[in-house]
């Protein structure tokens, strides 16, 4: 892998991490293209090093107020969000590991994000903002994001849907869904961390190692800046209309033995 290619799979993380539309998805569309499909666990386990170090940086201020007061509501609220996403990832984590190394399903999974968030946009518009959020929201927030755990279906996407579901105002959808982001990142390098112990790792030079990680921070910070501002202001059909494209491209491409 040149560094080129490092840069470009970097910047693909950081955007597609925060954008919903599937980070994942869109990594390993970008992998094959490059024809690097065997830079697999450890690539992406770097890549999301980067986007957590751009989540930890964006919400410095909110992560040390945890620090400071941990039995604090929003530290209820993120556990519990966490819960559903932990227990659905050690429980079918061979299985998602599966289906994420063949990339058959992902097209439909495209399509899925898309639904979702063509639903979401047509709910009324929400009014709750972070003081107003209940456990009852973060628990069905948190249901959606290991609902994400399938590699083409966006976690920003479903959990942002479900924040307007339970009438989140459009703001506070992208903020509580990025702020929730930060211990499942964390908990995902974890797990892949393990199985890189237990595996081979593939070789990466270090050149393009940090390229990928600094251009993913880059543009994970810069994505989630402007998603929140964004989502304040417009629908998030253009994203909807975006990955349901991708989804039947991608299906197509299948189909006809072209990907």
């Amino acid at each position: 892998m040149s560094w080129f290619e490092a840069l470009v799979l970097g910047i693909i993380q950081g955007l597609t991490e925060f954008f919903p539309v599937s980070s994942t998805g869109h990594l390993y569309l970008g992998r094959h293209f490059f024809g690097l499909d065997e830079a697999g666990l450890f690539l992406d386990t770097m890549l999301h090093l980067g986007t957590l170090i751009a989540l930890l940086v964006f919400y410095r201020y909110e992560i040390l107020a945890i620090i400071k007061k941990p039995f604090s509501k929003l530290t209820y609220l993120l556990v519990l969000g966490t819960i559903p996403a932990v227990i659905v990832g050690v429980l079918f984590k061979d299985f998602f590991e599966e289906i994420s190394k063949t990339g058959l399903t992902i097209g439909w999974e495209f399509l899925v994000t898309g639904l979702f968030l063509f639903y979401a946009d047509s709910c009324k518009k929400g009014f709750k903002k972070m003081d107003q959020i209940g456990y009852k929201d973060a628990l069905f927030i948190g249901i959606f994001q290991a609902g994400a755990i399938f590699p083409a279906v966006s976690r920003s996407g479903l959990t942002i849907a479900a924040a307007l579901i339970r009438k989140l105002d459009r703001e506070t959808a992208a903020y509580f869904s990025f702020l929730l982001s930060t211990p499942a990142i964390f908990g995902a390098i974890l797990l892949q961390s393990v199985s890189l112990f237990k595996g081979t790792v593939e070789q990466i030079s270090a050149i393009s190692l940090i390229m990928a990680i600094i251009a993913s921070g880059i543009f994970g910070y810069l994505a989630i800046k402007w998603m929140i501002g964004f989502l304040k202001r417009k629908s998030l059909k253009v994203f909807a209309v975006y990955v349901c494209c991708l989804g039947v491209i991608t299906l197509v491409g299948q189909l006809t033995g072209l990907m």
